[in-house]
């Protein structure tokens, strides 16, 4: 029989083996929680920019040494310290670009056991943000009651354009800034294709074509938002009266999607760190109806403030000019056409970017849709305005023409155009044009073709006449919600919209 000492004795050791198997159990626990982390956009199948110190980051121990190690730097390794928070950043020069599949490996401390995280199935190529509303959201397979035209002969080309692929941050809106998102990367592939956005799918196969290189597309946006959704808080606070209370935000608006800050700081914060080559952005919708030049100058605030943010300098910025679009109201309003002006002075404005026209990008049925079908002529004019002013290649002709003078004589307005790339794309029936006398009211007016003489490259001329107008002051082209006209460069591309008042 054993004495009550012994049986203490034993209780004791039993306690101290349970103790140190938990110790133990806590620090395999710890050194697994230990091991580097990795932000969900850095993941298996990503396109990382070439020619680039492309940057990379996560989290880890704090105070460790995280080594970084690519396939393609013949096993040179790039070392980071996690700091306090367990955050650390790290810069890898990436090669041209290519099709060859890379990997990348993350190590904490280098040595130790179950810290190692390899990336698989990496490319190296152009890599763009996809930012918006909900026209840079609209997916290959459409909305409900919003198709996609030729939807199903997208999904079957899909095969031709290898090496196309996608990452969609989830739509979140937060009070502070996050620093990840749950997302992962797709190819854009007959399998996947469907929804990657449609506007950023024609874009890069575009860039596809041309290149012959990767491309991988981050689509960053949320339907609905206004420029102020994604201006943060400093930018809010100096350059706006918008309300930064969450609970105020609910008493304001109606529906979230219009709250400033928010999905900025939900949606885009957390591809900050991503190195990209630049930005297509199509928005607006939701700022119709805003003061003066309130919309230029605020979209002009937030290039510069995703520009600063990148920290990869001036880098380009492609955006969409507003479809024609009635929004079950009056066609014949002007309020749409003022922010398509708008965004011609951001245009002006804003270093390093470029505006494409969609005048001609919907259907007469499509009055009040406000996803028009037609997606591909807007990815397409984006990729050209990109493959001609970003990547130099001069066979392209991407500008559409805008309004440059005009003279009057007689009951006849002259109106002269730029960058019509050595003429104009009809003769006659030429549709889309009023005029107004010293009273404002404006008359629907037949235009054409007319000839300058002279050496002006200018002189390549339009008249525009109304038989309701004997003295003519101002002259305006498509200045309407929905008005769809039919003139356009030497390019084939269309005319935007203009007016020559003030009023």
């Amino acid at each position: 029989m054993r004495s009550p000492h012994q049986n203490n004795e034993n209780n004791k050791n039993n306690h101290m083996k349970k103790l140190s198997l938990l110790v133990l159990a806590l620090a395999v626990l710890g050194s697994a929680r230990a091991a580097v982390r990795l932000p969900h956009v850095l993941s298996d199948g990503m396109v990382l920019q070439q020619q680039s110190s492309a940057r990379l980051w996560g989290w880890a121990t704090p105070g460790a040494t995280v080594s970084v190690t690519a396939s393609w730097n013949g096993g040179k390794t790039v070392t980071a310290k996690a700091a306090k928070d367990g955050k650390w950043e790290a810069r890898v020069t990436t090669p041209a670009a290519s099709f060859t599949k890379q990997t990348i490996t993350f190590t904490e401390n280098k040595d130790s056991k179950g810290a190692k995280v390899t990336l698989h199935d990496i490319l190296i190529g152009e890599v763009w943000v996809c930012a918006g509303q909900s026209n840079m959201e609209f997916p290959v397979r459409g909305f409900g009651n919003c198709p996609l035209k030729d939807y199903n002969n997208v999904v079957a080309e899909a095969s031709r354009y290898d090496g196309i692929r996608y990452v969609k941050i989830p739509s979140v809106k937060s009070t502070k800034p996050l620093d990840d998102a749950q997302c992962w990367w797709k190819a854009a592939d007959v399998d996947n294709v469907a929804d990657c956005s449609a506007v950023g799918y024609f874009f890069a196969r575009q860039l596809r074509s041309a290149l012959n290189i990767p491309v991988g597309l981050i689509l960053a946006n949320k339907g609905g938002t206004r420029v102020e959704s994604w201006l943060d808080k400093a930018n809010l606070e100096k350059y706006t009266k918008e309300t930064l209370d969450s609970t105020e935000m609910t008493r304001k608006f109606q529906y979230d999607y219009l709250y400033p800050l928010l999905w900025g700081n939900g949606t885009f914060h957390p591809i900050l760190n991503y190195t990209v080559k630049g930005i297509i952005f199509y928005q607006g919708c939701s700022n119709v109806g805003d003061p003066g030049n309130q919309y230029s100058d605020r979209l002009s605030l937030l290039v510069n403030q995703w520009r600063r943010d990148f920290g990869e300098g001036n880098i380009p910025f492609y955006f969409v000019q507003l479809v024609p679009y009635a929004d079950g109201g009056d066609p014949n309003g002007t309020q749409r056409a003022y922010l398509e002006e708008q965004q011609m002075r951001a245009a002006d404005i804003i270093p390093n970017s470029g505006l494409i026209c969609t005048n001609d990008c919907v259907y007469p049925w499509e009055q009040n849709q406000i996803h028009p079908s037609n997606k591909k002529p807007v990815g397409d004019r984006l990729g050209w305005l990109a493959l001609e002013k970003t990547y130099n290649k001069k066979g392209f002709e991407a500008e559409s023409p805008r309004f440059d003078s005009m003279f009057i004589h007689g009951d006849t307005c002259f109106i002269r155009l730029k960058n019509t790339y050595g003429g104009i794309s009809r003769y006659s029936d030429i549709e889309g044009f009023e005029v107004a006398g010293a009273d404002k009211v404006f008359h629907k007016a037949t235009a054409g073709h007319f000839w300058v003489p002279g050496n002006d490259p200018r002189n390549e001329t339009i008249y525009v006449i109304s038989p309701d107008v004997k003295t003519p002051v101002a002259v305006r082209y498509c200045f309407r919600n929905f008005q769809i006209g039919n003139l356009g460069g030497n390019n084939g591309l269309p005319l935007f919209p203009f007016r020559t008042d003030r009023w």
